[in-house]
């Protein structure tokens, strides 16, 4: 079993297994990877070093240069990956207890502030100037990320 460290073109870094080198190869070039948050197809895989355990229980005196460029330090890329499990966990709990009015979200968030209709969590579309109208009418709205492959498993 391969664990392959991969990025899209979004950024978004995350583990694939691949019963070997091959199989990766060959799911890259069919077009079958992509990222599990955003759905990008351009996925890229990382530079990683195995791990080699030589008996050494010290660490390094001088730390490893870290340019922007270079891969995270596993225990940055654990954090990340608890970081975008919990975003999109936290994403999915919003979209299952939301009701989606699409485009018709500036409306329908003024019928219920103004108790035209029922008082109920909504989401939906709506442009910077509508969000901005919304919030001089003192209706409080955020932004969600509008982000595909969370609506359903990503695995």
């Amino acid at each position: 079993m391969k664990v392959f460290n991969l990025c899209c073109a979004q950024g978004h870094s995350f583990e694939g297994w691949f019963a070997s080198e091959d199989d990766y190869q060959s799911q890259t070039e069919r077009g079958l990877l992509t990222c599990p948050l955003c759905e990008d197809k351009q996925v890229r895989r990382l530079p990683s070093a195995p791990r080699l355990n030589l008996g050494a229980t010290e660490a390094p005196a001088v730390p490893a240069a870290h340019s922007a460029d270079s891969a995270p330090t596993p225990e940055q890329a654990k954090a990340l990956a608890a970081l975008q499990g919990g975003l999109i966990q936290a994403v999915r709990e919003v979209i299952a207890q939301t009701e989606d009015v699409g485009q018709r979200f500036p409306e329908e968030a003024r019928r219920i502030h103004y108790g035209e209709a029922e008082v109920r969590s909504i989401r939906g579309q709506a442009s910077p100037e509508e969000r901005a109208e919304l919030a001089d009418e003192g209706i409080e709205v955020f932004t969600l990320p509008a982000v595909k492959g969370l609506v359903g498993p990503t695995h």
